[in-house]
């Protein structure tokens, strides 16, 4: 029984040390997808709430902590100024501007709820997105985009970071 024990000792005590609450990646999914009845852009950018959460703090407020209930209109305007400036959208050939709704916090993501208003018709779209490469030399930014009945997928990385989709 003493063997069984230490045995289960030797293998589960370097375990415990060894945990690390990094995670192995680095990525967001970022999905814009057209409503026609709306006409507008409706997107969702998802990333990994402790990955932004050094960002900004990095790059706004040291003291800042994304958690529910916790400086929800400062921790928008940061996550709006921020969006803002690393994911830019152009429709039709022209810039575009989004409207930074809201987010919300769901296991270990931050959802972020954008929308880009009077979009009626879509000939092409371009998307650059740098979240967290700023940060992370490691950044993958998948952007999914479903419009005109089309679903297309992208994955962004430093060097390569724009996306476009032509309908004509």
């Amino acid at each position: 029984m003493k063997r069984l024990q230490l045995i289960l000792l030797v293998i589960i005590v370097p375990l415990l040390f060894s945990y690390d609450a990094k995670h192995e990646y680095y990525v967001s999914v970022t999905k814009i997808e057209h409503s026609k009845t709306h006409q507008s852009l409706q997107i969702i950018s998802q990333l990994f709430i402790d990955d932004f959460e050094k960002l900004l703090r990095q790059r706004y407020d040291e003291s800042l902590k994304l958690a529910p209930d916790n400086n929800e209109e400062v921790i928008n305007e940061y996550m709006s100024r921020y969006l803002t400036d690393k994911l830019k959208i152009n429709v039709n050939g022209k810039p575009v501007n989004f409207v930074f709704i809201g987010k919300e916090y769901k296991d270990d993501i931050a959802y972020c709820y954008l929308e880009v208003e009077n979009v009626a018709k879509i000939t092409s779209i371009e998307v650059v997105n740098r979240a967290l490469f700023d940060v992370f030399e490691e950044q993958q930014n998948i952007v999914r985009l479903k419009l005109n009945n089309k679903n297309k997928s992208f994955l962004l990385v430093p060097d390569n970071d724009k996306c476009m989709l032509n309908f004509d």
